[in-house]
């Protein structure tokens, strides 16, 4: 299936009954019996391992869960720039994203009331085709302004917490 096919399918499913545009995702994480920062991540029939680097503690096995968190907006820009380029009919051969985040870890060691939380992030999207610059220009507004992950970062979103014991 094509992702023309998957957007109008969808656009059919979404007019037919508004209630089909929600969708949620759920991801269970468990520590790894025996290890103080190694995580075993559950998502579907997916599995995945989550561990910091020797200097943070971990024994470097996996990528940690900031660099996951980039990984995430990363791919999520890739894919969303496939979806929109199908969507305009802007022609696309090929989409390289890095994305490179900083962190004081002041916060994440609470040494003072730094935020834990990244202090700049910089996204490079490298495109490839035979399009015009204004036409990529288009496509890269559409898909700063329909990123799901890229919105994660740019604005807040409600979260709660729940304590269970």
């Amino acid at each position: 299936m094509s992702l023309a096919d998957v957007i109008e399918g969808t656009r059919e499913a979404v007019t037919a009954d508004p209630a089909n545009a929600a969708v949620s995702f759920s991801v269970g994480n468990a520590l790894v019996p025996g290890s103080a920062t190694r995580v075993d991540v559950r998502v579907r029939d997916h599995a995945f391992n989550v561990d910091e680097p020797g200097q943070l503690g971990g024994t470097d096995t996996a990528a940690n869960p900031v660099e996951y968190a980039l990984a995430a907006l990363g791919s999520c820009q890739v894919i969303t720039y496939q979806f929109w380029a199908a969507k305009l009919g802007i022609p696309l051969d090929a989409v390289k994203v890095t994305v490179d985040g900083d962190l004081d870890l002041h916060g994440f060691f609470g040494f003072n009331d730094t935020r834990p939380g990244f202090t700049d992030v910089r996204v490079t999207v490298e495109l490839d085709g035979p399009a015009g610059a204004e036409r990529y220009e288009e496509l890269k507004r559409q898909v700063d302004e329909h990123c799901p992950v890229l919105d994660l970062f740019r604005n807040p979103t409600p979260t709660k917490t729940q304590l269970e014991h």
